[in-house]
């Protein structure tokens, strides 16, 4: 683990390949210095922008950067985040229930309980009209609002939040700047 750590696998994707539920378990198998950690950035980011093309580094126009403000804007949905790439439309005509890249908030469990509810009485009410076609589509909407809730619950259960701090380059890397007004 320390050898691959010192030669550039990411701390967090070495977490998940040994199975640790935290990355400062990880990081303690290896010796990383702030040096390494501002050399290994660098390096990475040379080899993307290397690999990738120039217009990809310029900067937006107002228009473009107004639609990507406006993309995530959209993205907001009754259950949660709809985690669609930039630029690309619903292909579920926002039936958001059965989407596998809702992103369920965990504080809208009532409401997915509250629709769950009606989709058993809906349900109900279409097996007895003999409504064979929407018992089918109720019935998966009803697993997926099971996987809904079961994915919130354990997100609820869960505490994943990894606080990072920002690093402070300015005394790692041995460039300490004294002067106040600077606020560095």
């Amino acid at each position: 683990m320390t050898d691959a750590l010192r030669t550039g696998l990411p701390p967090h994707i070495a977490a998940r390949i040994c199975g640790h539920r935290t990355v400062d378990t990880t990081l303690g198998y290896a010796a990383i210095y702030p040096e390494d950690v501002i050399n290994h950035h660098r390096a990475f980011i040379a080899r993307r922008r290397s690999l990738r093309p120039g217009e990809e580094y310029r900067e937006p126009t107002a228009q473009e950067w107004q639609d990507f403000l406006a993309h995530f804007e959209l993205r907001k949905v009754t259950l949660g985040t709809c985690a669609r790439d930039l630029g690309t439309p619903c292909v579920h005509e926002h039936a958001c229930i059965r989407c596998p890249v809702l992103r369920p908030d965990p504080e809208q469990m009532p409401r997915l309980e509250e629709i769950r509810a009606n989709l058993v009485d809906r349900f109900q009410e279409a097996k007895e009209q003999g409504w064979l076609g929407e018992v089918a589509a109720i019935e998966a909407s009803l697993a997926a609002v099971e996987q809904r809730l079961t994915a919130m619950r354990d997100v609820s259960a869960r505490h994943t939040t990894v606080h990072l701090e920002m690093p402070d380059f300015r005394t790692s890397a041995g460039r300490l700047t004294s002067d106040p007004a600077s606020g560095y």
